[in-house]
């Protein structure tokens, strides 16, 4: 796993799916509140007049020379759940994120799961 202070600077980096397809750009990265380590990572994807982020565990990722490799494909990514380019995830959209890739969601009452770093 990598350190979230180096990913940070990799804002703008292509992220690329399992098989190396391009899926759009790091904007964010998202830790766990209960483990303070990565989890999610955002990505930018669609028009330059439509763009919206788009969550994706980091689970399984890799680093390479100018990219992030998530393990994941490129559909699943793309249809996950989205934010505004300058949105919020809201607390009762988290368990969407994480059901959408199959992953359990535990979290108290007003309690978050996901904070972005």
């Amino acid at each position: 796993m990598f350190e979230i202070e180096d990913i940070r600077d990799w804002r703008g980096r292509n992220v690329i799916d399992e098989s190396g397809s391009k899926i759009g750009e790091l904007e964010a990265i998202y830790v766990d509140t209960y483990t303070d380590l990565p989890s999610f990572a955002t990505i930018k994807v669609g028009l330059p007049t439509r763009q919206r982020l788009v969550f994706a565990p980091l689970a399984g990722s890799t680093i390479g020379p100018e990219y992030l490799r998530v393990a994941h494909t490129k559909r699943q990514v793309k249809d996950a759940p989205a934010i505004d380019t300058d949105g919020e995830l809201f607390a009762e959209a988290e368990s969407e994120v994480f059901a959408h890739y199959d992953l359990p969601y535990e979290a108290g009452p007003n309690e978050r799961r996901l904070a972005r770093r």
